[in-house]
């Protein structure tokens, strides 16, 4: 089953905040009540676990155990803002929570959230205008900006392409706060052309963007995508506790040799131990599970196939 995320238009084009682990966090905990069959209400509490977290953004367990924690900290401070119209036809500006209810685990490594009353109904309504994606797009992305450009960006794919969004509402819309990237040249590099980099990178779209200006200043920006032409593949990649209990014993003695050479790796080695003294050592730190998710990121410098 497909890993699917839906959200209300409403809530897509809402103005909010959110770091990296805080989205994801919010997305888990979407997929967990859709996959559960329980729905989302506002008075009982979604579980999201580490376990999950390390399988579908492959980090390892450790960095999801802090991540987790520390979103906990914040994720109930953050709001929202998005427009409503009622039923006498006028405009409500509807400022809210993401959360009524937050708590860590320590023992389980398990996030309980519930979510707040003017946030469920902008997730399980599903009769009006909707926004759905597989998870697994936004997976690899490590920019917050990108996970929201997404997101802006799919909520306009049966036309492929937005209508122009003023520089002042894509800020908002984006999670730029007001004294961040004030300059231009900063926002493009720091927020949009990353964001766009990564999209195109690791999403099913290919995007570009089109500035639109007043006089000599930039007021707003467009833009158009298409999907990528992408061979389907019944399988995700393989997890970290996937690729460790298909590890070899062969293939730690290889890799801990090609580690033991690599510039950085000097922080994992022992004074004046030499490159075989150090190589048995990281045999000995790859049989270890925990170890492992650590150096993976230098295992796959060295060619260690994680796909």
């Amino acid at each position: 089953m497909r890993d699917l995320v839906v959200k209300d238009n409403a809530l897509i084009n809402a103005s909010y905040n959110l770091d990296l682990v805080e989205q994801r966090l919010i997305l888990l905990a979407i997929v967990e009540a859709r996959g559960s069959g329980r729905g989302i209400n506002a008075n009982d509490p979604l579980e999201v676990h580490a376990e999950s977290y390390v399988n579908q953004f492959n980090v390892a367990r450790q960095t999801a155990y802090q991540a987790l924690k520390d979103a906990c900290k914040d994720l109930f401070a953050r709001q929202f803002s998005y427009q409503e119209i009622n039923k006498r036809g006028k405009v409500e500006n509807v400022l809210s929570r993401w959360v009524s209810e937050i708590r860590y685990i320590d023992d389980e490594a398990t996030v309980k959230l519930i979510f707040a009353p003017a946030i469920v109904p902008l997730i399980t309504r599903l009769e009006e205008q909707f926004t759905k994606y597989e998870l697994q797009q936004i997976s690899e992305l490590s920019s917050a900006y990108a996970v929201r450009l997404y997101e802006l960006l799919i909520a306009w794919r049966s036309t492929g392409q937005t209508p122009v969004i003023e520089l002042a509402e894509f800020r908002q819309k984006i999670g730029v706060l007001d004294d961040e990237y004030t300059r231009m040249g900063n926002f493009k590099d720091r927020v949009l052309n990353l964001a766009i980099a990564q999209v195109n990178e690791h999403t099913d779209i290919k995007v570009k963007y089109e500035q639109h200006k007043k006089g000599r200043n930039i007021s707003g920006f467009s833009f158009t995508f298409k999907q990528k032409n992408v061979v389907t593949t019944n399988s995700k990649s393989p997890s970290p506790t996937d690729l460790f209990s298909k590890l070899t014993d062969k293939q730690r003695h290889i890799f801990a040799s090609k580690l033991s050479e690599l510039p950085d790796m000097n922080k994992y080695s022992q004074g004046t131990e030499s490159y075989a003294q150090f190589a048995v050592r990281l045999v000995e730190m790859l049989q270890d599970q925990n170890k492992f998710e650590e150096l993976l990121p230098y295992l796959k410098k060295v060619g260690f196939n994680t796909k």
